[in-house]
């Protein structure tokens, strides 16, 4: 079963238990997807779908951010309740230390030395790194650290 496939499958369930939040998340997880697809005039692959799952997660954390400085507690927490409903779709995401090892065989492999080769080791890692939910962020982090 796909992922696209999955979601709609669980739309159904949440309409019969009534779950209006869940439903209303994975709606917007369908048409996100959608869009996409009409965007790109075809089909998307597995591994699209889960960027498209990756933005709405990254959206999700930046609007809690904003709602925290503005003292809106509520819509935060209703953010991260959302959160965490995507991310019941998407792969495991990587630990430290695969993290590491990436961005180690990434160095090796485009003989970084210094924070100038930070985008071709920041593409390589993200590449071995695929199949997984990686923050590129965290990625970012840690080339960093090794390259400085």
């Amino acid at each position: 079963m796909t992922l696209q496939e999955k979601i709609q499958s669980q739309i159904a369930e949440s309409m019969r238990g009534k779950d209006q939040l869940r439903l209303s998340v994975l709606r917007m997880m369908k048409s996100a997807v959608k869009n996409k697809e009409i965007e790109k005039m075809k089909p998307l692959e597995e591994a699209e779908v889960v960027t498209v799952l990756n933005t709405l997660v990254k959206q999700r954390k930046d609007s809690i951010e904003q709602f925290r400085k503005g003292g809106r507690e509520e819509l935060a927490q209703k953010e991260e309740a959302e959160i965490k409903i995507i991310e019941e779709y998407l792969p495991a995401a990587a630990s430290d230390d695969d993290i590491r090892q990436a961005v180690a065989e990434a160095i090796q492999e485009t003989s970084a030395a210094s924070m100038k080769d930070m985008g071709k080791v920041m593409k390589a890692a993200l590449a071995r790194l695929a199949g997984k939910t990686a923050d590129g962020s965290r990625v970012s982090q840690f080339v960093k650290e090794k390259l400085s």
